[in-house]
């Protein structure tokens, strides 16, 4: 598979600076080593490359010194550092570097945020900017497809999402192959080596059930009675799957009015493969059941991408009132506030709920189908 360009790219590019971090995180198997490989690459600058991981690496940065760094990078314009959550008090650490060597620019990648974060902390405050990397959106593949071809592989990406390994396999069943190993393998690696965490059995168990619940508001109480663990349990596993890129919540719009729900939460998956091998379901869309969760999950994941990678600061919720009046998705951007319906099936065309209308006649609304949808996601 040819290398398709990352729409970070262009980001990471202009807003690097001299004597700054840039942390780049994402979940495993998203493609951090290849970008940053490909940084350097381009790069006109003198770089060097160090793999958190590598044990050298580590005892080479473990002596937290002036004198020891200015020997290891001075000269040195471009510092790539991969896995860096795995090198302890790796914050302490760049501060100290991109403090007292004087122009160099640091880029780090870590796959795991609660880790990393947790790490970088307090250091590199005023000193940093963090991105996030995903699986491949549709506004990157489009690069390497035309029109006709992206509207042919829709269903593909409905079920297999688009890791960027995935493209390599020809068949089903290495796709299955492949997800099924990424989930157990890789995306819950971070969450269950964490030292002291009980029942991490649960996880799966907990995944299962959100899997299941796509596109329909989720309960922490009715989970935690499903899984027989505590409510705080399930909050805190849910906020760790957030944290390695998993799942990621949308809240309940509510202007306080009575009627309208603002408790609620809603997940939905970073990518379609990632659900159904969860839940061991590839089966062809025209015998699913959930096709409605599919797309929505699709959509909504993809609006996500799109919104960091332009760094439109949107908020993303859903609404709905306790009468079942609802709507998908909610965007508030700069105060504008804009409606979206995701229907599979374009003929099921529906005007704004009588309530959103009367409460809220200056949103937009639109409904999203298969027929319209590469311009909401690109």
């Amino acid at each position: 598979m040819e290398y398709i360009e990352r729409a970070l790219e262009s980001t990471l590019i202009n807003t690097r600076r001299p004597n700054k971090v840039v942390i780049i995180m994402g979940a495993r198997r998203v493609g951090k080593t290849v970008l940053l490989k490909r940084m350097m690459k381009n790069s006109v600058l003198k770089t060097m490359y160090l793999n958190g991981e590598d044990f050298y690496v580590k005892e080479m940065l473990k002596e937290r010194s002036i004198v020891n760094y200015k020997n290891q990078f001075t000269g040195i314009a471009q510092l790539f550092i991969d896995e860096a959550q795995t090198i302890p008090e790796i914050g302490s650490i760049l501060k100290l570097i991109v403090d007292e060597i004087e122009g160099i620019e640091v880029i780090a990648t870590g796959s795991s945020a609660f880790d990393l974060l947790n790490r970088f902390g307090d250091p590199l405050t005023g000193r940093s900017i963090t991105y996030q990397l995903f699986p491949l959106s549709q506004a990157e593949l489009s690069k390497m497809e035309s029109p006709l071809e992206t509207r042919q592989n829709l269903n593909e990406r409905l079920l297999y999402g688009s890791y960027p390994e995935i493209f390599q396999y020809e068949n089903s069943e290495q796709k299955k192959e492949y997800l099924h190993n990424l989930v157990n393998t890789y995306l819950l690696k971070d969450i269950m080596s964490i030292d002291g965490l009980r029942g991490a059995s649960k996880m799966m168990d907990l995944l299962r059930l959100i899997a299941f619940q796509t596109g329909n508001e989720v309960s922490p109480f009715e989970l935690s009675k499903n899984l027989g663990i505590s409510k705080n349990t399930v909050d805190k596993y849910l906020d760790l799957l957030s944290q390695v890129f998993i799942v990621f919540k949308l809240g309940g719009f509510s202007k306080n009015l009575r009627k309208e729900i603002s408790k609620g939460q809603k997940w939905y998956f970073f990518d379609n493969g990632v659900r159904n091998a969860i839940i061991s379901d590839f089966k062809p869309l025209n015998i699913r059941n959930d096709i409605g969760a599919l797309w929505e999950n699709y959509i909504i994941s993809e609006r996500y991408k799109r919104n960091h990678y332009k760094r439109a600061y949107t908020g993303m919720y859903f609404w709905r009132t306790y009468d079942q009046q609802e709507i998908d998705l909610i965007e508030i951007d700069e105060g504008r506030t804009e409606a979206f319906e995701i229907k599979w099936n374009p003929l099921k065309i529906k005007n704004a709920p009588k309530a959103w209308s009367i409460n809220y006649p200056e949103a937009g609304f639109s409904v999203i189908n298969p027929d319209n949808y590469l311009e909401f996601i690109r």
